[in-house]
């Protein structure tokens, strides 16, 4: 029984759009899940150093920079207008705590919510007051 009289009967087409969509998940789920190796481009065996700790501990100045904008050199507040204001306060704490003719070493403890700008001028007034040696505090370990 034909009931379908005078039609023709349709080809079945495969609908591609399902497909794709597939293919993309794939695709993304294999680049997310590849690994990538890292491959050295020199290989070079870097020397030992057998040095001793120094038995001198050098001159230190110890400026803090807390989050409000406060100031201090070697647990003193100071207060300044601008930067060479600054780099003379480096200079008269050099003077009371040290040597004379010994450069200090500048560490800078900042607080982590310190503005950038007041680390910028504690390293501006130790290049201005002739200091060259300069380093940052840091936390160690990172457990919270």
């Amino acid at each position: 029984m034909n009931f379908r009289k005078g039609q023709r009967r349709e080809d079945p087409e495969i609908n591609l759009i399902p497909f794709i969509d597939v293919l993309l998940v794939i695709l993304i789920f294999l680049m997310v899940s590849t690994t990538y190796s890292k491959f050295t481009e020199l290989q070079i065996t870097l020397p030992t150093a057998d040095a001793q700790k120094a038995t001198e501990k050098p001159f230190e100045l110890n400026v803090t920079v807390d989050a409000k904008g406060n100031y201090t050199i070697n647990g003193e507040p100071v207060s300044f207008r601008d930067v060479n204001g600054f780099a003379q306060s480096l200079r008269e704490a050099a003077g009371k705590g040290g040597d004379a003719g010994k450069s200090p070493v500048v560490i800078v403890n900042a607080d982590q919510f310190a503005m950038h700008q007041m680390v910028i001028n504690v390293m501006e007034a130790a290049r201005l007051a002739g200091y060259e040696k300069l380093t940052f505090a840091a936390q160690t370990g990172g457990g919270k």
